[in-house]
């Protein structure tokens, strides 16, 4: 009596067995030749399609700022303002290099030697800023430029090679409005702006 239990239970799990690899077969399909390319050909267009739209968002991020990146835009152009300005003062060559474009480099640079071969020296005392403002935006295809305006406060000197002064009061409080253009490469991953151009009021 018991064998005969035995070879039914048996029989009963070969049935189950069948059973659930029938409805497998039925829920996950066969693999063929032809569906393997159907589904990579549908893969590679949702990827590129992800790519495109991942790049739309990254090129409209670039010139979208919100009221918070507005402001820390501007402050980090403020800094790079002062910078620029005293390392110009002091021929700081190196320092103007991390923060200027190639053509404002070599601008800076021929100023600087003209300057130094006239035996002048320029004394410059940063009082502050008063304000900056963003006033324009441009995109082109490779690059991205916002021009800032900047209201300061400086005290310009100018001596000779006698220590004599020949330009400017170092008593005298000015106030300087420049309006700066900054850029940065779209395709770049570094964060950092370059002054590019600069007008004075």
């Amino acid at each position: 009596m018991s064998n005969s239990f035995g070879y039914l239970d048996i029989i009963l799990l070969a049935m189950i067995a069948g059973f659930i690899i029938l409805r497998l077969r039925n829920i996950l399909g066969r693999r063929t030749g032809n569906q393997d390319k159907v589904l990579t050909e549908y893969d590679e267009k949702k990827f590129e399609k992800f790519k495109e739209g991942l790049t739309k968002k990254q090129n409209n991020k670039s010139t979208e700022f919100d009221p918070s990146e507005r402001k820390q835009f501007l402050k980090g152009a403020e800094i790079a303002y002062e910078t620029i300005i005293t390392a110009f003062s002091k021929g700081d060559k190196k320092s103007l290099k991390t923060l200027l474009t190639k053509n404002m480099t070599d601008n800076f640079n021929s100023a600087i030697e003209e300057r130094d071969s006239k035996k002048i020296k320029s004394e410059i005392t940063f009082v502050g800023i008063k304000s900056s403002t963003i006033e324009k935006f441009d995109k082109t295809a490779e690059a991205l430029f916002f021009t800032v305006k900047f209201v300061s406060e400086i005290i310009s000197v100018k001596k000779n090679a006698d220590n004599k002064i020949i330009e400017g009061d170092p008593d005298k409080v000015k106030t300087v409005i420049d309006h700066w253009k900054f850029t940065k490469k779209i395709s770049s991953a570094n964060p950092n702006w370059y002054l590019a151009e600069i007008k004075s009021s």
